[in-house]
């Protein structure tokens, strides 16, 4: 039986719940210089690790919508939950690298139920404004876990080693499992019927067909998988070109999440005086500054942290005025299959920030592909918002 949760428990449980894969990400990349060493092999292997855990985040996210839809929220969550403390246990004590892509992979299978069920109970209980002010709400709150993760990953990394973080997030699994056993409620009615073969295919069918739908994803793939694809390149490119320790790194990338903090903040007051549209647009207009600032930087100017991260903050501020908005219109029309629509539009964003990974791998340049993929990433936002004002 669907229940009705406040706004305030329905933000908190789906700004934890959010924060899985994003803190998954950001307490482990001050680490990834120091696991060359520690495994005896290449860059390239270890940028595979944030490879192997976004595709399993991206792919395992088009099951875990249908499964949430199929046997409720609370249920689908608990059981991914379990997947991911065992990825994480297993990344902890591997010995060998290849084990660590293995762990790193069922990790971010894990993760996945996070960004699904979070927009999901959202959809499920509030529509229109109200659901636009919780994702705004869930922003605020998501900016905080990864602003402080690469931090105390950081931290973690320098007195306990590399093992230590993988153990942090075998602690944030454990919370967050005993948070959702004691105060998430079954939200959505379950239909396991929805669990078979072809209500999946009819559900994902009937998404694909609708213009606005893809529009709105592509709009969110191009701002927010920017953001995944930033994760692959920005260590390497503050470390190794830069010269930060891993700590000074940690420290570093709260100018990125503060700047997502700061646009969720900011835009709460824009929305009242001149709504979601306009708030969608100018955030666009941010990205489009920060892109132009990223391709001429890398050209123009020696690699300093301000050159790399200033643009950053710009595009990070646009992206927090475009998600809230752009979420809500593209969910609007699915109430029945809201699990399956959070999927897809999860699996969009994740596969781009997959693929501009892949393509920063092979360009085998960090800066080089800093300055060539995130700039096509944000003309991509823009293109899919010039679709969604003609699908609409």
């Amino acid at each position: 039986m669907a229940e009705r949760m406040t706004e305030r428990r329905t933000s908190m449980l789906g700004a934890l719940l959010a924060t899985l894969g994003p803190i998954s990400m950001s307490l482990y990349t001050p680490a990834m210089p120091q696991l060359v060493d520690a495994f005896g092999t290449t860059d390239s292997a270890i940028k595979l690790t944030l490879s192997f855990y976004f595709a399993g985040f991206a792919f395992a996210q088009l099951l875990a919508g249908p499964l949430s839809d199929a046997f409720g929220r609370r249920t689908a969550t608990l059981l991914f939950l379990g997947i991911y403390l065992a990825g994480s246990l297993l990344c902890a004590y591997a010995p060998a690298v290849h084990l660590l892509l293995a762990g790193r992979l069922i990790q971010g299978i894990g993760a996945s139920v996070g960004i699904t069920v979070a927009r999901a109970i959202v959809r499920d209980q509030f529509v229109g404004a109200e659901a636009s002010r919780i994702m705004n709400l869930i922003g605020i709150m998501l900016a905080i876990g990864p602003a402080i993760a690469p931090t105390l990953g950081g931290l973690t990394l320098a007195a306990f080693g590399w093992q230590s973080v993988f153990f942090l997030m075998v602690g944030f699994g454990v919370l967050s499992c005993l948070t959702m056993i004691m105060f998430l409620k079954e939200t959505t009615v379950p239909d396991p019927n929805r669990a078979r073969p072809r209500p999946v295919m009819d559900a994902y069918r009937l998404l694909a067909a609708d213009s606005s739908f893809l529009a709105c994803a592509l709009v969110m793939a191009g701002a927010v998988g920017a953001l995944y694809a930033q994760s692959t390149m920005l260590p390497f490119i503050l470390i190794d070109t830069v010269g930060l320790s891993p700590t000074q790194f940690g420290m570093g990338m709260l100018m990125q999440s503060g700047a997502y903090f700061s646009g969720s903040i900011a835009l709460r007051f824009f929305m009242r005086r001149f709504g979601g549209e306009q708030a969608v647009r100018l955030g666009l207009l941010l990205i489009g500054i920060g892109s132009l600032m990223i391709a001429l930087s890398v050209q123009l100017i020696e690699p300093r942290f301000l050159s790399i991260m200033l643009p950053v903050s710009f595009y990070t501020f646009g992206i927090a005025f475009v998600t809230p908005q752009m979420t809500t219109a593209a969910m609007f029309p699915f109430p029945h299959i809201a699990g399956s629509a959070s999927a897809l539009m999860g699996f969009i964003q994740m596969g781009a920030g997959f693929a501009a990974g892949v393509v920063a791998a092979v360009l085998g340049m960090p800066v080089i592909a800093f300055g060539t993929v995130i700039p096509i990433m944000g003309a991509l936002s823009i293109a899919g918002y010039l679709w969604f004002l003609r699908a609409v």
